[in-house]
């Protein structure tokens, strides 16, 4: 059987790499799996790559719709992801219970870490509404990845805090970075990205590809995203 190619965001990264591995034990369809940013998945699509499945934000999935480049009927919602704080995990963590609470952190720190993708383009913009961006100035540290995030607090000390998707978080935890989580952003600053997944059409695989967009949508699906961090 003809492998199948999944293109994802980061974000759920856990999430869809459990149900890409179900998917093919399961059907004995081979997958390949990769991950990139939100711009990184724009630039490679508009640069004429064509996966088999693609799992992103929905803007960008409106977009591939209305130029026709989604098998109709295809798409499928899998999840949200919201922005959590990370800090290493010799730093006393303090709660964030409030956005005054977040503020006083972010002042204090020796370092805030953001990356390029569409959850850090959010941060930039926060920094700015806490009115944080010309006090903290070259303390503000912009790497490309949610996994640059946390590997950058892991290396510089108790003193660094990062703004990522809690389940990117979640999942280098889970490898033995020394990292922690000490909250998501308050409810009041919280930013919430949607993911979806589709089948790209034109592809020899259309129909071998919907139906692994679909079995990640499943309840079962649901609960495996639930378990990484995306509700």
């Amino acid at each position: 059987m003809a492998e199948l190619k999944v293109l994802s965001a980061g974000a759920v990264k856990a999430g869809v790499a459990r149900m890409v591995e179900a998917f093919s034990r399961e059907r004995g369809t081979p997958v390949k799996l990769e991950f990139a940013t939100a711009p990184g998945l724009r630039e490679r699509l508009s640069g004429g790559e064509d996966p088999d499945v693609l799992v992103a934000p929905p803007a960008f999935m409106d977009e591939l719709s209305k130029a026709g480049r989604i098998v109709p009927d295809s798409r499928v919602f899998l999840g949200r992801a919201r922005v959590g704080v990370v800090v290493h995990a010799q730093s006393p963590i303090d709660a964030v219970a409030d956005v005054e609470a977040l503020k006083r952190m972010l002042a204090s720190a020796s370092a805030v870490v953001r990356n390029k993708a569409s959850s850090g383009v959010y941060v930039a913009k926060l920094l700015d509404k806490l009115g944080l961006t010309q006090q903290l100035g070259s303390r503000v540290v912009i790497v490309d990845s949610g996994s640059d995030i946390m590997r950058y607090v892991a290396a510089h000390g108790p003193d660094a805090i990062g703004l990522a998707q809690i389940s990117e978080i979640r999942v280098l935890i889970e490898k033995g970075l020394p990292i922690c989580l000490a909250g998501p952003l308050p409810d009041a600053v919280q930013n919430i990205t949607s993911y979806e997944a589709a089948a790209i059409a034109g592809r020899a695989g259309e129909t071998a590809a919907a139906a692994l967009a679909s079995y990640m949508a499943t309840p079962e699906a649901k609960a495996v995203f639930a378990a990484t961090g995306i509700d």
